[in-house]
């Protein structure tokens, strides 16, 4: 590798992992699946990073490869959904319990969602992309995008009512 290429992509995992490490967090539900999905994502961004010229494009190439590798091995797996009991917030302390429990009312509520539809959530409300956003980095078109925020926005609201009361969606 050449010192330029190698400074180029360190320059970028610095920059932008935490906001990937976020999404693939909100993709896969468990912390370690998550540094599992970016890593392979920025495998997968090394080896073509010389073609990646345009520097959105190169967030948009890596976010949609997380995408792609989530719904992959989502795919292998079987369809029963897994929810880890063995996990424990990271700070709890007086005061914070219903923001604790409200965490994990959204995480179960997001567990429940197809990956599909969590991704568009993720990408729509965490990340803050628009619809016109999200379907171009998806490959998708606009009306689609819109569509499953919907689905998975009505859905949210028939399994985790309690979501609403705090602030209602869409």
């Amino acid at each position: 590798m050449d010192p330029g290429f190698d400074a180029a992509f360190r320059h970028f995992v610095v920059d932008r992992s935490g906001a990937l490490f976020r999404t693939a967090y909100l993709l896969t539900g468990d912390r370690h699946a998550a540094e599992d999905l970016v890593q392979s994502a920025l495998v997968k961004t090394a080896a073509k990073w010389r073609s990646l010229r345009d520097p959105a494009a190169i967030e948009g190439y890596v976010r949609r490869v997380m995408y792609h590798e989530q719904v992959s091995w989502w795919r292998r797996r079987s369809r029963v959904a897994e929810v880890s009991t063995e996990w424990l917030p990271d700070q709890i302390g007086d005061g914070h319990a219903d923001v604790v429990d409200l965490r994990m009312v959204m995480r179960a509520a997001l567990a429940r969602l197809t990956p599909r539809q969590r991704t568009m959530l993720v990408l729509r409300y965490f990340e803050d992309l628009s619809e016109t956003e999200i379907a171009r980095l998806l490959g998708v078109r606009v009306g689609s995008v819109r569509s499953q925020i919907y689905r998975s926005l009505e859905r949210l609201k028939k399994t985790a009512p309690e979501l609403t009361t705090v602030r209602e969606f869409g």
